[in-house]
């Protein structure tokens, strides 16, 4: 909304040097997961990172469907605690320091998880709130005070109030499109990328999940969904890079449902050809995204 005064003035966050956006038109096609698998492998593959071990979190701003959480497996942790100055503290698993709506929403009733608990909200007070997690936050690493190199936001599906709330108020370096194959999430993406380039958010470029799956037995491609032809003209149209195309690998939905991210599998637990493939294309997208944000 205009201000008296003049445009509203982008900033950085707290205690974070590069924000990447991981977005999706449509829900359902994996963008949460994608975003963890992305930023484990942004932290283990540093080829153009701006150290060794560089220090990446994920920040979940998807306030009506919290999917952190689940991923990260910390559905029964308690509230984050507060720094003196009154900012959140990220929870950390798997290396990675976490913040979630789903950390803040009240446990469901006879139970030890918020999983289950709804937030019924109008735009006013989810724009606060989404203003809150990416203010109010305590990203330095609590013994040696590093700041995070990359802060990866897994956004909502759409681009309504959250979408625009981060790309007025915040320096966002890139931003990662997800989609699949098929037609009716096509159509949403071109909306994100659309939106993305009216609000001066650079794209990284596309990701399309669930390309294909490959037979185990007899190592042969097979588009379940649809040919990625849509998918890569819709590329070439908005003159935005393909980053991967991601195969569909039944052990990326069952880490995810135990939260542990595929892309922390070991080569022998990922030693069929569809996941070899995944993890090295998962790899490929956390270079390019470094290379890109490496020229910031």
């Amino acid at each position: 909304m205009p201000r008296k005064g003049g445009p509203i003035q982008k900033r950085s966050l707290p205690h974070v040097k590069q924000v990447l956006a991981v977005a999706s038109g449509k829900g359902g096609v994996g963008k949460s997961t994608v975003a963890v698998n992305l930023a484990v492998s942004l932290a283990m593959h540093a080829e153009h990172a701006p150290r060794q071990r560089p220090r990446v979190g994920v920040l979940d701003l998807d306030i009506f469907g919290p999917s952190i959480p689940k991923l990260m497996a910390l559905e029964d942790v308690e509230e984050p605690r507060l720094t003196e100055a009154g900012a959140m503290v990220p929870i950390v698993n798997h290396g990675l320091p976490c913040m979630s709506m789903g950390f803040l929403l009240p446990k469901a009733q006879g139970t030890d998880s918020s999983a289950d608990t709804p937030v019924v909200w109008r735009g006013l007070m989810v724009q606060k709130a989404a203003q809150q997690l990416l203010f109010d936050v305590d990203w330095r690493e609590p013994e040696s005070g590093a700041e995070l190199d990359v802060l990866v936001i897994d956004m909502p599906p759409g681009t309504g109030d959250v979408a625009l709330t981060l790309a007025q108020l915040v320096n966002v370096q890139g931003a990662v499109i997800v989609s699949t194959p098929q037609d009716v999430a096509l159509t949403d993406v071109r909306k994100g990328v659309s939106m993305f380039q009216k609000v001066s958010v650079p794209i990284v470029g596309l990701v399309l999940n669930e390309s294909h799956f490959i037979c185990p037995s007899c190592t042969t491609p097979h588009q379940l969904f649809g040919s990625p032809a849509a998918f890569r003209a819709t590329a070439a149209r908005y003159n935005v890079n393909v980053l991967g195309e991601l195969p569909l690998v039944p052990g990326v939905s069952h880490g995810g449902d135990r939260g542990v991210p595929y892309a922390l599998y070991s080569a022998a637990e990922a030693s069929d050809p569809g996941g070899k493939e995944w993890k090295e294309t998962m790899a490929s997208v956390a270079g390019q995204v470094w290379q890109f944000l490496s020229k910031n």
